[in-house]
């Protein structure tokens, strides 16, 4: 190879890896990765007061408290020194664990217990394929049945968990998902 196919190729190299880079950075928007979300807050932040810069986007807020059966009340806030609940997709839409139904909190409980849970394939690798839910590596995603009342087979309502301890609802076998929020 000849100094100057040398000097093509890696000049070949270093253009693909910084498309790659870029790629990688721009994919959801930039907005799930830690080194975008900062360039951004610090591009935002040098700004002068005056300027029109964008800000980022905060999450959108949950629903407004329940009540508890029979009381105009709002149900207790968390204990003061928990951590408070962020989205992990603020482009993703969340429902209180209290407005699921009985069955999706009968099986958030199996979850929390480790089982056992009633049909065979509760806690299977969810594949994300349908790319509803945030971009994760392989085996990230696990989902478990929430039974169906009147339904001969599983129904078509899951609960998938994240391996950080995010949860999420589907109604519609994947066809749209809600976080779950676990304050409320």
């Amino acid at each position: 190879m000849t100094s100057r196919n040398r000097l093509f190729a890696v000049v070949a190299v270093l253009l693909c890896a910084l498309a790659a880079a870029a790629g990688y950075l721009l994919s959801d928007d930039g907005s799930s990765h830690p080194k975008a979300a900062a360039s951004a807050a610090s591009t935002a932040s040098a700004t002068s007061p005056g300027s029109a810069a964008p800000k980022p986007s905060a999450p959108r807020p949950s629903a407004p408290k329940p009540s508890a059966p029979g009381s105009s009340a709002p149900l207790p806030s968390p204990p003061a020194g928990t951590a408070a609940w962020v989205p992990t997709d603020p482009a993703l839409a969340d429902v209180c664990r209290t407005g699921l139904p009985g069955q999706a909190l009968d099986t958030l409980g199996l979850i929390a217990r480790g089982g056992p849970y009633p049909y065979r394939s509760d806690g299977i690798v969810f594949e994300n394929r349908e790319n509803r839910l945030p971009r994760k590596a392989a085996g990230y995603y696990h989902e478990y049945t929430v039974v169906t009342p009147g339904s001969n087979d599983r129904g078509t309502r899951r609960v998938v968990t994240g391996t950080a301890g995010e949860q999420y609802w589907t109604a519609d076998h994947y066809a749209s998902f809600q976080e779950i929020d676990s304050r409320c």
